[in-house]
């Protein structure tokens, strides 16, 4: 039998063969199973031939504040508890944050079946860098919402990892082409399933994908980091210096600014401070 405490079982995202052999030893002996959805999970048991003659509690965002303490309640009288999501990991933009801090707080153990999850597995699809990234979950559905988030996060230097679903996938990529510009994506779908798929390509590239063949399933959407400033070699005061002899300040910092790569503003500065200093 399973010790007393919280058991965060991870279950699969679409292919039943995912499941471990330690979340089914879980989900046996546990006697009772958090879910989101208790059809839904009622019927994964079924599956994967697991008995449903146990209490399925639903827990969802709405009411996750008051079963929490119920879930904890029923573990304090020496009982386990599988918590479970529809599917794939538990905890990652699905409920289950308040009910672990609270297990934390009042000394509840609290232990860990880890397995399947998307944005794990679509980071290992999309072939872009995976040394760092950072998860946003679900992207907004108002537009300036979603603009504000990609702003705030564009100058992230890591892989940008999103929740999305299909019906609003366009929408979403023509805000990302304004803001990401050029920059390498990924849209991952149907993960583990017959039709699983990872599309890469700038965001209007897979924009044109996607609007002759409309997505269906599951959506994530994976964002490369921003490209490393080049540092200029360039010695800009000895570039400048050669060009306002001949030319207007105007001229001359356009064209050492295309030349070096370097911010036009920094270099307009530079080339006022030399003019003065010849007057």
């Amino acid at each position: 039998m399973l010790k007393s405490g919280l058991y965060i079982v991870s279950t699969p995202i679409g292919n039943l063969e995912d499941i471990s052999a330690r979340a089914l030893k879980v989900l046996e002996q546990a006697e009772y199973i958090a879910c989101e959805d208790t059809r839904v999970t009622q019927k994964l048991f079924k599956l994967l031939n697991l008995p449903t003659d146990k209490p399925f509690i639903c827990y969802q965002n709405y009411n996750e504040t008051q079963k929490a303490q119920d879930l904890i309640d029923i573990i304090s009288n020496s009982k386990s508890v599988a918590l479970v999501s529809d599917a794939g990991s538990p905890l990652i933009s699905d409920p289950g944050f308040k009910l672990v801090k609270l297990c934390r707080k009042q000394n509840v153990p609290v232990y860990v079946v880890p397995g399947a999850c998307a944005l794990i597995a679509a980071l290992q699809l999309s072939g872009l860098p995976t040394n760092r990234f950072m998860f946003a979950g679900f992207i907004p559905n108002k537009d300036k919402s979603r603009a504000d988030l990609f702003q705030e996060l564009k100058g992230i230097k890591s892989t940008l990892v999103f929740y999305e679903t299909s019906i609003r996938l366009t929408k979403t990529l023509k805000a990302a082409a304004d803001i990401f510009k050029n920059r390498e994506m990924a849209v991952a779908r149907e993960i583990t399933k017959i039709y699983e798929e990872c599309q890469t390509g700038t965001a209007e590239e897979l924009l044109l994908h996607y609007e002759k063949t409309p997505p269906k399933g599951e959506i994530v959407l994976m964002v490369a980091p921003p490209e490393e400033e080049k540092t200029s070699t360039i010695d800009l005061n000895a570039e400048l210096q050669k060009r306002l002899n001949k030319m207007s300040v105007k001229s001359a910092v356009q064209e050492v600014a295309t030349l070096s790569g370097a911010n036009k503003n920094t270099v307009y500065k530079m080339a006022l401070e030399l003019k003065n200093a010849k007057q």
